[in-house]
């Protein structure tokens, strides 16, 4: 089984001690970490040292974080295809069938920007926005991250990914 982090906007200038306490606490069984924009300064990627990470730049990064990082990209963990992006441009009502045009052929996109956290399947596709880890949601709302889960030997591929959507927790 592999366990995947999933985090989207983090809008952070800096990486700071009590966000690597945080990620630390929320993704420590996790090997690979998928951050879906937003993340405002590369330098927050530090927080996942050790871990293989993944992450696509959002409308509000910085211009180095714009430069360093893809606005999307596909990558495959355990024989699944997963599409990564923020999702930015373009009306909010239509995210998902945006982001389904650009990977066709994903098993899983997952996306940001709405800061509202969604995990469900369409036509047999996984869709995850893991929502705004730093408490920026409406009326105050907790953080909130996704974990998903990958069985490369599942019978079915459809059960072998399986996302939960987590409140973030301060340690």
């Amino acid at each position: 089984m592999i366990h995947v982090g999933i985090l989207s906007d983090t809008h952070l200038n800096s990486c700071s001690d009590s966000f690597r306490r945080q990620v630390e606490t929320v993704f420590a069984q996790c090997s690979i970490i998928l951050h879906a924009g937003d993340l405002s300064d590369i330098s927050v990627l530090e927080a996942f040292h050790g871990k293989e990470v993944h992450a696509v730049h959002g409308n509000m990064c910085n211009r180095e974080s714009q430069q360093l990082l893809p606005n999307s990209k596909l990558i495959t963990i355990g024989g699944y295809r997963i599409g990564l992006c923020h999702g930015a441009w373009g009306p909010r009502h239509t995210i998902e069938e945006r982001v389904w045009a650009m990977f066709p052929t994903a098993d899983c996109i997952v996306y940001g920007h709405t800061h509202h956290a969604v995990c469900h399947r369409v036509g047999g596709v996984l869709f995850i926005n893991p929502g705004t880890f730093q408490s920026t949601g409406p009326h105050g709302a907790p953080g909130t991250c996704a974990i998903l889960h990958i069985n490369e030997h599942a019978d079915d591929r459809q059960k072998g990914l399986q996302a939960v959507i987590h409140e973030v927790v301060l340690p």
